[in-house]
């Protein structure tokens, strides 16, 4: 924590390097810093709640007396429609700028939490947690506030401060959850729904950080058109192979997210270990995802890339073939938390190394959208392979198959700046 700490001071205090002139003079004096706090503070709140969903699974199960693959569905949709509109999401805030996205989001987020808690069937958990829920997080989560960043960040720094960024949101994982198995121990379900669609309201004030990177919106309009950025993207082999790799990353958190309390209970272990666990997975991201922010900035980000999917599938073999006890639950916890999301600040980093910031939110959003693809097979077929089959080993033997192909496909990517970027930056 103190070397994020330190690593974040950094970065704020010299975002504005490599800029000339009146802009330079105004990112040094707290610009880049403000947007890149309200990022983080954002993060927290917005990826902290999303994490707790988690835990509503088997109190939500049974007390509207419906399968695991009902909660299941419902956070599938939401992962589908979080990735599906995100591109839309972001072309809005490189257009308008973030501060309306955040706000509108928030709006929506803390409406899907509340209405929830009146859900009586399916239906309505798939309308509140699918559909509201999904798209606010499109609105409030990496897209958005890693656009801002970008903006007022250089590209030396980027890495790292998009690393800073996604490990805020693993410490709200960390803080959060625990928090939110805490009103489930002290009241129902719908209450501590109601309680945390409260607490998403100070995204609203949060957002309107992003103003001063929204100004740099305005000042270079007129630039690249969105037709010929989609354009560009599309004719770039490389672009399609971070999409695949990317649907593999979303399968992964999203079945471990959704499933593994599940998992833990079936074994016998109490909800304090899924709760701890989930919360290891928080905490160890945070230095994951700043580790990989940092190398990100020093070797090639694919091989990073590489590296943490093969990590993945030996963290998960190891998971499946050791007896499972409380200290191994943990332990898995930590592990593939170190591994969770460290693959955002070097994925989003490679859109903006090869395509630039102009519309990063955007080209981000579609690769997103892959991720939440992977992510709606994952919440959901982890789900239906336990109704059917009565256990989850055919989804985790699955998850090492994928982490084997994601490490593959990596290394073959072109991640030189496009030619128009390098004669610009040279």
């Amino acid at each position: 924590m103190p070397r994020l700490a330190i690593s974040c001071r950094h970065i704020v205090e010299h975002a504005g390097d490599g800029v000339t002139g009146a802009r330079k003079a105004e990112a040094m004096s707290g610009t880049a810093k403000v947007v890149i706090v309200s990022g983080i503070l954002c993060l927290i709140v917005a990826m902290g709640i999303r994490q707790s969903f988690g835990i509503f699974l088997a109190p939500i199960a049974v007390d509207l007396d419906v399968g695991r693959q009902v909660f299941g569905l419902a956070i599938a949709w939401q992962n589908l429609l979080w990735g599906l509109a995100q591109p839309i999401t972001g072309a809005i805030a490189d257009h308008f700028g973030a501060v309306r996205v955040t706000i509108v989001g928030a709006a929506l987020y803390a409406a899907g939490l509340a209405l929830a808690a009146f859900s009586s069937d399916p239906l309505g958990l798939n309308v509140t947690l699918g559909v509201l829920v999904g798209l606010a997080l499109a609105g409030t989560t990496y897209g958005t506030v890693l656009g801002a960043v970008g903006r007022v960040v250089p590209p030396e720094k980027r890495s790292v401060a998009f690393g800073v960024c996604t490990a805020a949101g693993s410490f709200g994982m960390f803080a959060v959850v625990p928090g939110a198995q805490a009103l489930l121990d002290a009241m129902s379900w719908r209450d501590a729904f109601l309680v945390l669609a409260i607490a998403v309201g100070l995204l609203a004030p949060l957002a309107f950080g992003f103003a001063g990177s929204d100004q740099l919106i305005r000042r270079h309009a007129g630039g690249q058109s969105l037709v010929a950025a989609i354009g560009e993207a599309r004719s770039h082999a490389g672009y399609w192979l971070l999409n695949a790799g990317f649907f593999v990353c979303g399968f992964h958190v999203a079945f471990v997210a959704t499933h593994l309390p599940a998992y833990l209970a079936d074994q016998g272990l109490p909800p304090s270990i899924s709760a701890w666990s989930l919360a290891m997975i928080g905490l160890f991201n945070i230095f994951g995802s700043y580790l990989f922010g940092v190398l990100g900035g020093r070797f090639r980000q694919k091989w990073v890339l590489s590296a943490i999917y093969a990590a993945r599938a030996v963290v998960i073999a190891l998971f499946i073939a050791l007896p499972l006890s409380g200290t191994t639950a943990v332990a898995f916890g930590a592990a593939i938390g170190f591994l969770w999301l460290g693959t955002v600040p070097l994925t989003s980093g490679l859109v903006a190394r090869v395509f630039g910031v102009r519309y990063l939110s955007m080209l981000y959003g579609v690769v997103f959208a892959s991720h939440q693809l992977g992510a709606f097979l994952g919440a959901w077929g982890g789900g239906l392979a336990y109704d059917l089959l009565g256990s989850y080993d055919s989804v985790w033997l699955a998850s090492i198959g994928l982490a084997l192909f994601a490490t593959l496909i990596h290394l073959p990517i072109n991640d030189q700046p496009l030619a128009r970027l390098a004669a610009a930056r040279g």
